[in-house]
């Protein structure tokens, strides 16, 4: 598989030098290459990115800081390709990842494989504002999540992602929009998926996930696609507002975050429980200043995973709550400050360390958008324990 991915992309660069030399390759952040069908039955835009990315972390006691460890990675390195077949209402996305991160997680229920896809769905626009989506993609949770690795205003995501997203699975997806006013638009979106995540092939050990999501922009929509972007780059002129709300319910999950974490097993095969998960979400824009606030609460019906006389087999369902409060400023030189404050207080009965506070003051510098930026932060973490970790990041982001 290694060495039939490396011809890929050996073919690709290839591919890349002989259309260069022929036409007037895109701009940079636009894609590697555009391509039409003769008839324009089809297009494809082809993009790459990279993110390259320094850490170091230090537990503190008192006033010293200790245990120091400093790690460099390739945080992310991903293949996008995307566009219509056939028809401008026939879109298609396909993204694939490289790097170890983007690849880790592989299972006997992966095939044993490392996880290349990421995203692999088509996208009918079949009547007016209804879209129908077949195939593996983000599930409509909360917009931090949504919102595009690429596209984000601090080097990653919050503690409340990590802990309570519903990330990506395969399956169906309806969205539709309409206006009540001149100006206030409403957005749903319902999706029916296996449950279990990204790239499985041993699939459906337990029940279905169905996810109901709806939005509301009373002010119209962002420009540039702004309520799933990090950061007011576009400067909105007038205040701008999205308010929404998400329901998951993961029927006979058999993992210990819905559809992520770890597979509870028991002696007869798996424990299955329900698992619901809730978001409320917001995001405001208006000419540089950027909020985005998130709420994320999660209970089973039951929690602990058991064996078949009623035992308990240590793997747990993470229930509990999260809070993520995120704000920046856009200066006129493209430089930003921003900060942000997370709290993740988990069941008790379940967690030692039930509970976390994370403070998080960055700056980016964005050279041609999201597109060549570099980013850094500094995090403060307070667990329950009354142990406290000092975390430094630095990452450079190239987006073609």
């Amino acid at each position: 598989m290694k060495i039939n991915l490396l011809c890929l992309a050996v073919l690709l660069c290839n591919s890349f030098y002989i259309i260069g030399q022929e036409t007037n390759a895109p701009s940079f952040g636009n894609g590697l290459l555009n391509l039409v069908g003769r008839d324009s039955s089809w297009t494809m835009k082809v993009g790459a990115r990279m993110q390259i990315q320094a850490v170091a972390d230090w537990n503190t006691s008192g006033n010293s800081l200790v245990d120091p460890e400093q790690n460099f990675l390739i945080r992310r390195a991903r293949f996008k390709f995307n566009g219509y077949a056939y028809s401008p209402k026939l879109t298609y996305k396909l993204e694939l990842g490289l790097s170890n991160r983007d690849l880790s997680g592989a299972s006997e229920f992966t095939g044993n494989a490392p996880r290349y896809i990421f995203d692999a769905v088509v996208k009918w626009n079949f009547y007016k504002n209804f879209v129908l989506w077949f195939g593996q993609a983000k599930l409509p949770g909360n917009i931090e999540r949504v919102i595009s690795s690429g596209n984000l205003q601090q080097v990653d995501r919050s503690l409340l992602n990590s802990n309570f997203n519903i990330d990506r699975d395969i399956g169906f997806q309806l969205r539709h929009k309409f206006n009540i006013s001149e100006k206030f638009m409403i957005r749903e979106i319902f999706a029916v998926s296996q449950g279990e995540g990204r790239n499985i092939t041993s699939g459906n050990l337990g029940g279905h996930q169905y996810t109901t999501r709806i939005e509301l922009l009373p002010f119209g929509n962002f420009l540039g696609k702004g309520d799933y972007v990090g950061a007011d780059l576009i400067r909105e002129k007038k205040p701008k507002l999205m308010l929404a709300a998400t329901y998951d319910i993961n029927k006979n999950a058999v993992k210990t975050r819905s559809n992520q974490g770890s597979y509870m097993v028991n002696d007869t095969g798996f424990f299955a429980t329900d698992i619901n998960t809730i978001f409320v979400d917001a995001m405001f824009k208006y000419n540089g200043f950027s909020f985005m606030g998130e709420y994320a609460h999660r209970t089973a019906d039951d929690p602990f995973a058991k064996n078949s006389d009623g035992s308990l087999t240590g793997d747990e369902v993470q229930i509990g709550d999260g809070l993520n409060l995120q704000t920046g400023y856009l200066l006129k030189n493209d430089w930003e400050v921003s900060a942000r404050y997370t709290n993740i207080r988990l069941d008790q009965e379940l967690n030692e360390n039930n509970s976390r506070t994370q403070y998080t003051l960055g700056i980016s510098k964005y050279v041609v958008g999201h597109k060549l930026k570099v980013q850094t932060d500094l995090s403060h973490l307070t667990l329950e324990t009354g142990q406290n970790n000092l975390m430094y990041r630095l990452q450079l982001e190239v987006h073609f």
